[in-house]
Parts: C-alpha cells; structure tokens; sequence
C-alpha cells in the first residue's frame, strides 16, 4: 500500500470553486478510477490551501490511475469550465508516502 499526499492552493477567491469542482464532479471521478481519497482537509491559517490523502495498492496502480483520470474527457470537461475565467489552482504539490516498517494503521 502507498499514499499520496497532495496540496492544492487555491487562486486569490477561487478557493470556493476548489471546493465545488471536487464536491461536484472530482470525488465521483475519483471512485471511477480507482482512486481513493482518506480524506480531506484545509489549513487553519490558509483556507486556500486543500490538503488530501490518497491510498493506492502500489506505485503501478497509482499511475493508472491517474493517467485514466487525466484522459477522461468527463474530467477535461469539468476543468475547462471550472477555468473558464481562469485557472482556480495557484500551486498545487504530490508526494508519494510509503509506510515505515514500525507503524501499523489503526
């Protein structure tokens, strides 16, 4: 088993539109395609940064994943309207976490 952990800054009032594009049409995505989010989170001190973790069966499946995700044309669609003003992510960060040998999940 592998995470990912990912963080996403929204751009200057576009942390509502954030939101609503995973709420609305990322998350369900996201279950098509194998990818399951553990959960969600935001910064106290900065509301426009999203922080969320991802569990994979191994490094393969994420990068299925992933790249079935991106060649959806559901999702293309979704993202060429939630920018149509502009892109809504400022910065956005992955890193891949593989559990340490003296940790066990609850």
């Amino acid at each position: 088993m592998i995470y990912e952990l990912r963080e996403y800054v929204a751009h200057e009032n576009a942390v509502e539109q954030l939101h609503a594009r995973f709420a609305d049409h990322t998350l369900s995505l996201f279950a098509e395609h194998g990818i399951e989010p553990l959960g969600f989170w935001t910064d106290r001190d900065d509301p426009a940064r999203i922080v969320y973790l991802l569990r994979f069966d191994d490094a393969a499946a994420q990068r299925r994943a992933w790249a079935a995700f991106q060649d959806d044309p559901r999702w293309q669609q979704v993202k060429k309207a939630s920018e149509k003003d502009g892109p809504i992510v400022a910065d956005m960060l992955s890193r891949t976490l593989e559990p340490v040998s003296y940790w066990s999940a609850p």
